[in-house]
């Protein structure tokens, strides 16, 4: 009865253009009702060729990293959010067809990939935007898009339903934004994933009377254990680890420093909600001595021998803080070399970055025959 109904509203031919946006809107309406209760959605029969035994693209599995969760949490999620955007862009441009109503597309930038970003920031309603939202992958999917990016603001958070319901998948969020993602064409999406790693800095500050700087920290797994342990913090987006450790030191310690080389790094996996962990061990030279520990994070911080600290139990069981230990001390007393910043340019940006190396043994290894490009 529902089906013929609609049906039946479909051919209707409105009097006036005021009373058209509604019956899209209650069409539209309509079909979620359809959806909530089980039923299959309406499929008009006799407009602009459209035809409810079309079959549904299809979507490819996500592979890549972790293929299997990915498969898992992609690919039967794609097929059905696929079939239901294709018969849903039918009904809509049915609806709109029989009404007259003009439905505008999405405001949308092309990225350098083939692709469109859109970028929501006025307030609108649900229903008004997955109306646009069906015309739009109607019309990109015409023109051969591959790749759509819906970015929407916290406070947009009434659009997300309907965007998930045409298929969209969560990519990433911040604190301010959802980044969404689809796409278009019926083959496994070549899309980047979300950031996989969180940068993390020790720092290996020694004095000239042979102490290392030596926190023990309020919280975390060691909190009241008494352990002394090096500084250690995160990269903020976009700070350079060079400047980042720099930071850390001072925030907890109230120790100026300057900022020698990376000594060594390491890397791992699961360490911070599924990410993985990269790790870079820095050598930095004191500026200040006077210690003004920081009450939020820290227990207690000191310049402390380094045959004490190194005497520690903790120290022989944890390998990570032994090999910072030895790498430091091979930096102090042996011919150790790390890698130190050098800064860079692009051909594809103006921003320059950081390029960390080992210049000593560079400059060493070049010769009379060697080719050394110009700065």
């Amino acid at each position: 009865m529902a089906a013929a109904a609609t049906a039946r509203s479909l051919s209707l031919s409105l009097p006036t253009r005021a009373t058209r946006a509604p019956l899209l809107l209650r069409l539209l309406s309509l079909r979620r009702r359809h959806s909530a209760a089980g039923l299959a959605a309406p499929a008009p029969r006799c407009f602009r060729c459209c035809s409810a035994s079309a079959p549904a693209r299809r979507r490819g599995a996500l592979h890549g990293p972790g293929g299997l969760g990915r498969r898992l949490g992609g690919e039967l999620r794609c097929r059905r959010a696929m079939a239901n955007s294709t018969n849903s862009t039918v009904i809509a441009e049915s609806a709109m067809a029989a009404s007259g109503v003009d439905v505008e597309l999405l405001p949308f930038v092309n990225d350098k990939h083939g692709g469109v970003i859109v970028e929501m920031t006025t307030p609108m309603d649900s229903q008004l935007f997955s109306a646009s939202l069906k015309v739009s992958l109607s019309k990109w999917r015409e023109q051969g898009i591959r790749g759509v990016w819906i970015k929407l603001p916290i406070g947009l958070a009434n659009l997300i339903q309907s965007a998930v319901e045409e298929g969209f998948w969560y990519h990433h969020a911040e604190e301010t934004y959802l980044m969404l993602a689809y796409w278009l064409p019926a083959t496994t999406h070549t899309l980047p994933v979300n950031a996989t790693h969180r940068v993390g800095v020790g720092a290996f500050v020694m004095n000239d009377k042979r102490e290392v700087l030596a926190v023990q920290e309020k919280s975390g797994v060691l909190r009241g254990l008494g352990v002394w342990k090096f500084p250690t913090g995160v990269v903020e987006p976009g700070e350079d680890i060079n400047i980042g450790v720099v930071r850390e030191v001072k925030e907890e310690t109230g120790v100026d420093t300057e900022f020698v080389e990376v000594l060594a790094f390491r890397q791992s996996h699961k360490a911070f909600f599924d990410k993985s962990d990269l790790f870079f061990v820095c050598m930095l030279r004191p500026l200040s001595f006077d210690i003004t520990r920081q009450e939020s994070e820290i227990e207690a911080a000191q310049w402390m021998p380094v045959e004490e600290f190194a005497a520690q139990p903790f120290v022989h069981k944890h390998e990570l803080v032994k090999y910072i230990l030895e790498v430091g001390l091979a930096k102090v007393d042996k011919d150790y070399t790390g890698f130190s910043p050098i800064l860079i340019k692009s051909a594809f940006t103006d921003r320059q970055s950081f390029f960390y190396m080992n210049r000593r043994d560079l400059d060493k290894a070049e010769g009379p025959s060697d080719t050394k490009l110009n700065d």
